[in-house]
């Protein structure tokens, strides 16, 4: 909470920081992983924390706008054709373990989610560990494979000084700016932990040295590392792993309850930090969030929207707020590879992969959109619509010209559930259909619209079986476990304004999308993805997007619902707060937080 007005922390008696610039962030979901890029990390709840603890070549302004940060680093594009890039780190980039930061770290990251070193076919467990990468020699497999490091097929050349790097694409990619922003891992800590060594220096020359050489036999360890072992959910024994190279330092985490982040003293970056201490407290209740702001506990939260939060903040005096859009999306998504209802391979259906088509788009028409729109966002956003693209944002240049042209309009806002009937019936299929349906089952409005959807899907011969799980829980069945699952409801989160973001979503050759949960297979669909990599005109990325769209609408992969009301609120005596609508939504600009009278 906030402890006073204005001023800059003072060393007490005792050394240590005096909290007179300690504020406390209210948040949802805890941190579980420091590894952006991996299946596990690639989170929202990591992402917020990430961004106040480490920096990169580059960041988004408050128009999201692309600044380049020279302070951390310089990039400059070498040459068209090719496409030849080369990053510069600068010289007083460190990890807050004193490490230099360096090219050897770009290059890890390019090696972890290029696939370039991939042998492997992963199988995993329930936890989602991979299992079989001891089974074959030097097996190895990252598993953080990214559409613009995939497309980096030669090797990199790194400079004598170590200072620089230079990446040299197979084809042109229009969003090569994105490529290495800010989702580092310390390359010598990955060595120290996977190659058994102490020294800083050794360790990272190692990494640097198995990938320059493909040294298989020390990228297979390396990747087990990198793939998991920055994973914890409480401060870990070993401070190695919460090394960071931003403004913060991870002082302290209480599993499930909060964390604390100190302001680093040798960071010498653009955007230093502006209070001595950030404490994020994890209340996954949005009422108690603003319960807490009430109280003084906390001095900024960004809850989940409600009419009784709206209805509870607009009565708090000395409360600043913001009622926006966010750019998350709910969305449902079905799974084609677990042998289920909505899986073609399903032996009920006998190789005949139309019927199992017809199954998928009949379930989606008894999802009522509309109702849930009406129900639980109209009231916080009277403007609210259904959302009906699967790539674009309502309300971007091209989203009414996606919606008239991409078949969305298949499936009525309102449902309709006498032609999701028409479709089981010319399928040839028996009902009752079970569909086991996986969601966050601690967050209130998912479980009402999974009600309202459980409701509408009966009228037509489907039954939903209850596969919730709690926030704890629900990052690895969404991620691992769809054989137990056929259908999912979550909200996915723009972090950056690449057309290429949405390659992860529905890409599954030649290496699966990070967040192709649904296991959704179309290669006409993955064709596309490719001419969109390489695309560099507006005009040819949108009929390429309308094209994918097509696909998926008419494939059945999911449906779109709604995009995410946004209710923000700070005491008033934080200045500086400036929420965006991506990816660290309330964490923006916390460079500029100041404590007023």
């Amino acid at each position: 909470m906030l402890t006073a007005c204005g001023g800059t922390a003072e060393e007490s008696e005792d050394g240590g920081i005096n909290q007179d610039t300690a504020v406390t962030v209210a948040w949802e979901a805890p941190l579980n992983e420091l590894n952006l890029s991996s299946t596990n990390g690639n989170a929202t709840q990591n992402s917020v924390i990430s961004y106040m603890l480490n920096s990169g070549f580059n960041y988004y302004d408050d128009q999201l706008e692309l600044v380049q940060d020279e302070s951390f680093g310089t990039y400059e594009k070498v040459s068209d054709d090719p496409l030849t890039v080369k990053y510069t780190v600068g010289d007083d980039t460190k990890w807050s373990d004193g490490t230099a930061f360096d090219a050897t770290d770009v290059l890890l990251q390019w090696a972890a989610t290029s696939a370039t070193f991939n042998n492997v076919e992963p199988v995993t467990d329930e936890n989602g560990e991979v299992t079989n990468q001891d089974a074959v020699d030097a097996g190895v497999f990252f598993d953080g494979t990214t559409p613009g490091p995939s497309l980096i097929d030669e090797i990199p050349t790194i400079s004598d000084d170590g200072k620089s790097i230079t990446f040299v694409y197979s084809k042109p990619f229009g969003d090569w700016e994105l490529d290495f922003t800010n989702q580092f891992v310390p390359a010598h800590v990955v060595g120290q932990q996977s190659l058994e060594l102490t020294d800083a220096q050794e360790a990272k020359d190692a990494v640097r040295d198995a990938i320059l050489g493909s040294d298989y036999a020390k990228l297979s360890p390396i990747a087990k590392f990198w793939n998991s072992g920055f994973e914890f959910t409480s401060m870990p024994d070993d401070k190695s792993l919460t090394v960071s190279n931003g403004a913060y330092t991870l002082e302290e985490y209480v599993e499930n309850e909060y964390l604390t982040l100190k302001k680093n003293p040798d960071f010498k970056g653009k955007n230093q930090g502006s209070v001595e201490t950030i404490t994020v407290r994890y209340i996954e209740d949005p009422m108690a969030q603003v319960q807490a702001l009430q109280n003084g506990e906390v001095d900024l939260i960004g809850p989940q929207a409600s009419a009784d939060v709206r209805s509870a903040l607009e009565a708090l005096p000395e409360v600043s707020t913001n009622n926006s859009v966010e750019g998350t999306f709910e969305h449902v998504d079905l799974v084609f590879g677990n042998k289920g209802p909505f899986d073609p391979t399903n032996p009920v259906y006998g190789g005949d992969a139309e019927k199992a088509k017809k199954v998928r788009q009949a379930f989606l028409l008894t999802i009522p959109r509309q109702t849930i729109v009406d129900n639980l966002i109209v009231p916080l956003n009277p403007d609210a619509e259904v959302r009906s693209s699967q790539i674009l944002i309502p309300g971007s240049p091209n989203y009414d010209k996606m919606v008239a042209d991409n078949g969305s309009d298949f499936y009525p806002a309102a449902g309709d559930i006498e032609k999701a009937k028409a479709l089981l019936a010319e399928a040839g299929v028996t009902t009752p259909i079970n569909v086991r349906f996986a969601y966050n089952n601690e967050n209130a409005r998912r479980v009402n619209q999974v009600a309202l959807i459980t409701d509408s899907a009966a009228k037509a011969g489907f039954t939903i079986v209850d596969t919730g799980r709690p926030a704890a829980e629900w990052g690895t069945l969404l991620g691992t476990g769809q054989d137990q699952y056929d259908a999912s409801l979550f909200g996915w989160q723009s972090t950056s304004t690449a057309v290429t973001e949405s390659d992860a979503n529905f890409r599954f050759a030649p290496e699966r999308g990070l967040n192709n949960y649904g296991l959704y297979n179309n290669p006409a669909v993955d064709a596309a993805l490719d001419k969109l990599q390489v695309s560099t005109d507006p005009e040819e990325q949108f009929q390429l997007q309308l094209e994918i769209e097509k696909q998926l609408w008419a494939d059945g992969f999911g449906t779109t619902i709604f995009q995410f009301p946004a209710i923000q609120a700070w005491d008033e005596k934080l200045e500086g707060v400036e929420p965006i609508t991506i990816s660290p939504t309330i964490f923006y600009n916390f460079w500029n937080w100041k404590l007023g009278a």
